[in-house]
């Protein structure tokens, strides 16, 4: 079944891919009007977390915030499947890191990177790292169910030279790359919620208190390797302009949760700055109001 699914879907996909920019968009433009107004995709979890974290916006305000952001899924979701075919210039052209130099400095120190990332914007094309750099460019990512679609994924990034490792298996792969001297870009993305049994770090994202993910800081003190947020805002549709921040190039010595919580606020201010760019369809605070586990640090 999978396989059947995968045949039917993938020549529609390569075909969306395949559009000339100008028809892209007006195809992006349409499935947003079916997604919102017709279907309604999570309409109801999207107006309830705007809500919870800017209490002080009017309902007016929080609609408008809710259109712009379903336009802006239907662009990246759709950018997603442009993947498949876009070539290195127009990826070169529409995603740019404004201070590569920050990456060449840290490739000269000879220590591989933790680049950790957030559902704002776009972070489908950052693969255009390994592209400017020497790095090897490393997603760690979420196993996709269907296995033929979970090989396209890797299909698209490994055009770029890229490689994915799903996230059961990061440490095992890391830890090897290390013992190789193999230096490495490590691009993860840890703003969603973990479950409850794994939340052992409680702290405020955007005023609330909620569990976070350790994983990325976890690996980075342990096998010692520097850290930057890819801060990535969107410039106007299709494009997108990209900072690399550094937020330790000494893991080891970083006093516990400095990491995260230098990455939760730099997220926070882009999500303030504008909210429209961030995926509001997670359920990112949805233990809001669940007691810690034993034992779990509440910052």
């Amino acid at each position: 079944m999978q396989l059947l699914i995968y045949r039917l879907v993938y020549p529609v996909l390569w075909f969306i891919s395949k559009l000339p920019w100008s028809l892209f968009y007006i195809f992006s433009t349409c499935i947003y009007f079916f997604v919102y107004y017709i279907i309604g995709y999570r309409k109801k979890a999207v107006s309830e977390n705007l809500t919870l974290v800017f209490p002080e916006k009017t309902k007016s305000e929080i609609n408008s915030i809710r259109k712009a952001f379903y336009k802006h899924m239907c662009d990246m979701f759709l950018e997603m499947i442009k993947s498949i075919s876009i070539t290195d210039d127009e990826l070169l052209k529409r995603f740019k890191i404004t201070n590569i130099e920050t990456l060449k400095d840290l490739e000269s120190k000879n220590k591989s990177i933790v680049v950790l990332m957030a559902h704002y914007a776009s972070y489908e094309w950052s693969t255009v790292t390994q592209l400017l750099g020497n790095y090897h460019t490393v997603g760690i990512y979420k196993r996709v169910k269907n296995k033929y679609f979970d090989q396209l994924a890797h299909r698209i990034r490994q055009r770029y030279g890229a490689r994915l490792i799903p996230t059961h298996e990061a440490m095992k792969e890391i830890t090897k790359d290390q013992l190789n001297g193999k230096l490495c870009s490590y691009g993860m993305i840890s703003d969603q919620s973990p479950r409850i049994k794994n939340a052992t770090y409680w702290t405020d994202f955007m005023d609330i208190k909620v569990p976070t993910f350790l994983g990325a800081e976890v690996l980075a003190k342990r096998l010692d390797m520097s850290v930057i947020y890819l801060q990535v805002e969107k410039v106007k549709r299709g494009h997108y302009q990209a900072n690399l921040i550094p937020i330790t190039e000494n893991a080891k010595n970083c006093e516990d949760f400095y990491i995260t919580k230098t990455y939760l606020g730099l997220l926070e201010k882009q999500i303030r700055r504008a909210p429209e760019y961030y995926l509001w369809t997670h359920r990112r605070w949805k233990h809001r109001n669940t007691t810690p586990p034993i034992g779990a640090t509440i910052d």
